[in-house]
């Protein structure tokens, strides 16, 4: 009996996820464990194993293909079996594995040029996938002149992008498109660049970036803290750690552990801005960016003020952990409340923090620098760490933020008197 597969659903949040990659072809045998498609939401990728056995009979889904969760994706069966029943209903008739040749009769040889016919102009655009039409709709392309790269003579997204490029457009003489010459200068200067498609993880930084800085009043403020105690704090954890069972307990930990108890005395920073109201947390859902392989994600710490220094470490390390290996669940990316980020281990001494929206603020942290202060016995050099806060200036003003701001850094600078509340 065939047996679909379907696009699994990854996390409450996620709605459709893009397939990347087949790693298999219709006609060819699959295996239990064997991976049919990787596949990508807007934060992680995954790939997909064979639950069955038996042979990859159809393929509904192409690479590129935005597939909406629980949408039957491909069918596994045994060869010639009927899988009409799984074809979704808005595609066309899909790539399927090849039944068993029929006996030969006298029409046959009429039939032979019909994948011909295929490959130049599609029968009202009955083997075109949606992205495709879509694309080419938008865009003018002309059909007829496209070439079909896609199982079964259909027509794929990158075959109507091929087409534009060559300025295959509708009520334009054929003769516009770009002959077959021989390698010239114009043709090596071109190869000194690539051209690479965008990642969803970076179309979707890119969307949630520009929608940041165009639809917020965003203001930062920068400071900076002793940070002698601290230093010699985690160098005293480090000492004792493995004694003591503990985590490799770090700066960046520390910075975490400090917001977290200095934040829900500034409400509105630990809020959502929903345009007329704002929503404010009675816990520190606590965002950590991570930078990955992929892009930029920033996984959430929930109830990060009831950890202890050493929970909040080892859930810290875990998340940035999962974010980086690419495998991730999407509802960990998401209901972040206020966000740290730190390029301090970049050597970057100041920097302006994006906010990442509905949040109302984002705490950068910076590197440690030598600086100079005047104490009764004279001028005292002392390492300085940088803290660089962003906020939206439609939720909260500018007096408040600096007051959550020099908060934090006597918190952090007197971080012994901190562990006793």
């Amino acid at each position: 009996m065939a047996t679909a597969v379907i696009m699994p659903r990854q996390g409450q949040s996620v709605e459709s996820c893009i397939i990347t990659s087949w790693s298999k072809k219709v006609g060819d045998e699959v295996k239990i464990g064997d991976i049919l498609f990787s596949y990508e939401t807007d934060k992680s990728s995954f790939d997909e194993e064979a639950q069955v056995e038996g042979t990859l009979l159809a393929i509904f889904k192409e690479e590129g293909e935005d597939v909406p969760c629980l949408e039957n994706v491909c069918v596994i069966g045994k060869p010639g079996e009927d899988f009409s029943q799984f074809a979704p209903k808005d595609e066309s008739t899909p790539a399927a594995a090849p039944a068993a040749a029929p006996a030969m009769s006298p029409k046959a040889p009429e039939n032979t040029a019909a994948p011909v016919a295929a490959e130049t102009a599609p029968a009202g655009g009955d083997k075109i996938s949606p992205r495709a039409k879509n694309l080419a709709a938008k865009t003018d392309a002309d059909l007829s002149r496209v070439v079909p790269t896609g199982p079964d003579g259909r027509i794929i997204e990158r075959d109507v992008e091929a087409a534009l490029d060559k300025g295959f457009l509708k009520g334009a003489p054929a003769e516009i498109a770009p002959a077959v010459a021989a390698p010239s200068a114009a043709a090596a200067v071109e190869n000194d660049y690539e051209d690479v498609k965008l990642s969803g993880v970076r179309k979707v930084i890119a969307r949630s970036m520009h929608d940041s800085l165009s639809t917020m009043a965003q203001l930062t403020l920068n400071a900076s803290f002793d940070a002698t105690k601290i230093m010699a704090y985690r160098a005293s954890l480090k000492q004792g750690a493995e004694g003591m069972g503990l985590a490799n307990i770090t700066l960046n930990d520390l910075v975490l552990f400090a917001v977290s108890r200095t934040i829900l005395e500034h409400k509105d920073l630990n809020a959502h801005f929903l345009d007329d109201k704002m929503r404010l947390f009675n816990h520190v859902n606590l965002g950590i960016a991570v930078d990955t392989d992929r892009g930029l994600l920033v996984p959430t710490l929930p109830c990060a003020e009831k950890l202890s220094l050493n929970e909040l470490s080892l859930q810290a390390k875990g998340l940035i952990t999962e974010a980086q290996s690419g495998k991730i669940s999407p509802d960990k990316l998401s209901g972040a409340s206020f966000t740290v980020t730190n390029l301090g281990s970049l050597g970057v001494e100041s920097f302006t923090p994006v906010i990442n929206p509905p949040q109302t603020g984002i705490l950068g942290v910076c590197t440690i620098t030598r600086r100079v202060k005047t104490t009764p016995n004279g001028d005292v050099s002392y390492p300085a760490m940088g803290l660089s806060l962003t906020f939206d200036h439609r939720a909260v003003d500018g007096a408040p933020a600096a007051k959550f701001l020099k908060a934090l850094c006597f918190n952090l600078e007197h971080f012994d008197l901190l562990l006793a509340k």
